[in-house]
C-alpha cells in the first residue's frame, strides 16, 4: 500500500535539494504520485474499498494543489517534475 522508507529516501535524494529536504514541492509530489500509483493497483483487487478511495481522492487533490503552486511559482520546475514522473501525456 504505502511506500517504504527506502523508496521515500530515494525520492528525497532524487528530487530534493539536500538529503533531508522533504518539504520541497517536488519531493512531496513524487511521494504522493508513488502512493497514488500503489493505491490504484490496490483498487484492481478490491473494488468496494470506498474508505481507501476517499484517501486516494484526497491525495490526488493535494498533488493537484502542489502542482498548481509549482506552476505559479516556477514553470520550469513544474515542467521538469511533470516530465520525470510522467503525470501528464
Amino acid at each position: 500500500m504505502a511506500i517504504s522508507k527506502e523508496q521515500k529516501s530515494e525520492f528525497v535524494k532524487k528530487f530534493g535539494k539536500s538529503a533531508t529536504d522533504t518539504g520541497s514541492p517536488e519531493v512531496q509530489i513524487a511521494i504522493l504520485t508513488a502512493n497514488i500509483n500503489s493505491l490504484s493497483e490496490h483498487f484492481g483487487k478490491f473494488k468496494k474499498d470506498n474508505h481507501s478511495r476517499v484517501g486516494l481522492l484526497r491525495m490526488v487533490g493535494k498533488r493537484r494543489r502542489l502542482l498548481d503552486y509549482l506552476m505559479k511559482v516556477n514553470i520550469d520546475r513544474y515542467r521538469k517534475i511533470i516530465g520525470e514522473l510522467n503525470i501528464r501525456k
